[in-house]
């Protein structure tokens, strides 16, 4: 009677799922047949798509043109965004699913279904990092806010892989917490279909593995990423060289992707005063924070991460306010030791935290937004998170690295 009443409950839960999963996709292509765009899944849909079908490669020219004709009905003008596959080789093996399916309106639509629930089980996992567990209404609004804050619902409706790659590095801290080695390595390797966001999370998970004797993480993500090269070596023997080639041109046609690019944009004298000065001065604080973590417990480790993460967004390596929905892992720890620390007046901050980042964030990009051939965020974006992620962590650093937050085996 029990097992019946336990099948009954998983099959009620599935079909719950399968309900929530098609409305979800309906709303998806609703929104998708009435708003053209997408374009950051777009061009690698047509790239993979070219690659699998027509064995063109996706960093050609020819491909580069489709694309283009796609979003502008012609050719990239000097100065537009050019929207060239810039990936690396392995990364169609995360898009070639989708396209496989001809029709681009039901591929994006299953894109934008594929990363709501990536989103969602992010923020399952980064709940889970920091063992907090806020009550059932705040619980709610968190997984609201997962999903419609400023830099997760815009990488959504942009059809953004980052979304993909901050599961990837939420799954890897969580991994090498409940130490699945082999795993963490696995899914670390994987996250490098954006290298430039991962390359200093990377560098510090190797030096606190090497001193925790956890070499295994390392060892499987070397095995993971030969395989990953040399197959796509196998297909394109030279697409590094063509990748790399494409990730050179990349600077030129975009926007600014860098803080000292943005003050550079607005006082150019001080574009290379801003680059060394913050370059150089976030380089010696990380350098400092990673020596001072590497034989720490996990606490200290995953504190460290975190700030990693934020940091690597600010210090020179070419990025994007699009990316910065990695930084919503390193967010939630500054939540969770607000809560978890001052009680009901940490619920209460909590909360009154994320409605003004909620807000706050989206009311900034409507007031400073341009207009082109699709709405353009200013370059303002680049300041507001990181820095108030930056000071959270600070601010609950020896909360969060000296209490059991992290380490039990709790899960919400």
């Amino acid at each position: 009677m029990i097992v019946r009443k336990h099948q009954l409950n998983l099959l009620l839960f599935i079909l719950l799922l399968a309900v929530v999963a098609s409305s979800l996709y309906w709303v998806n292509y609703q929104f998708s047949k009435n708003n053209p765009g997408g374009n950051d899944f777009l061009a690698h849909y047509v790239g993979t798509r070219a690659f699998i079908f027509e064995k063109i490669s996706p960093y050609s020219d020819e491909v580069a043109l489709e694309i283009q004709n796609s979003v502008f009905g012609r050719s990239a003008q000097k100065g537009e965004i050019e929207h060239r596959v810039v990936y690396p080789i392995y990364s169609t093996l995360l898009f070639a699913p989708f396209a496989l399916i001809g029709e681009y309106v039901v591929a994006r639509s299953a894109w934008m279904l594929f990363l709501e629930i990536a989103l969602v089980v992010t923020a399952y996992l980064a709940i889970n990092l920091f063992v907090w567990k806020p009550k059932l209404g705040m619980l709610g609004f968190y997984y609201f806010f997962s999903i419609f804050w400023y830099h997760g619902f815009r990488s959504l409706i942009n059809g953004n892989a980052v979304i993909v790659v901050g599961l990837l590095i939420t799954g890897t801290l969580f991994a090498i917490k409940i130490g699945k080695d082999n795993i963490a390595g696995i899914l670390l390797a994987f996250s490098t279909i954006k290298p430039n966001l991962v390359v200093l999370l990377l560098i510090f998970i190797f030096i606190w593995c090497i001193y925790q004797k956890r070499t295994q993480v390392i060892l499987w993500f070397i095995g993971t990423m030969a395989i990953l090269i040399l197959g796509g070596m196998l297909v394109i023997p030279n697409w590094i060289l063509q990748n790399l080639w494409e990730i050179l041109k990349y600077p030129a046609y975009n926007p600014a992707g860098s803080i000292a690019e943005v003050i550079g944009g607005w006082k150019p004298e001080f574009q290379s005063v801003a680059m060394w000065t913050i370059g150089i001065g976030l380089g010696m604080l990380l350098l400092y924070e990673w020596w001072t973590a590497r034989k720490q417990n996990y606490n200290w480790f995953l504190w460290t991460a975190c700030l990693t993460l934020v940091i690597s967004q600010w210090i020179g390596i070419q990025t994007d306010p699009g990316n910065f929905v990695i930084l919503f892992t390193p967010f939630v720890i500054v939540l969770a030791s607000l809560d978890n620390r001052w009680g009901k007046f940490g619920t209460l901050s909590t909360f009154s935290m994320m409605v003004v980042v909620l807000l706050g964030l989206w009311v900034l990009f409507v007031a400073t937004l341009d207009f082109d051939y699709q709405p353009m965020q200013s370059s303002v974006m680049f300041f507001p998170f990181p820095g108030l992620v930056l000071i959270g962590l600070y601010w609950t650093k020896w909360w969060a690295t000296g209490r059991k937050i992290a380490l039990r085996g709790d899960s919400v």
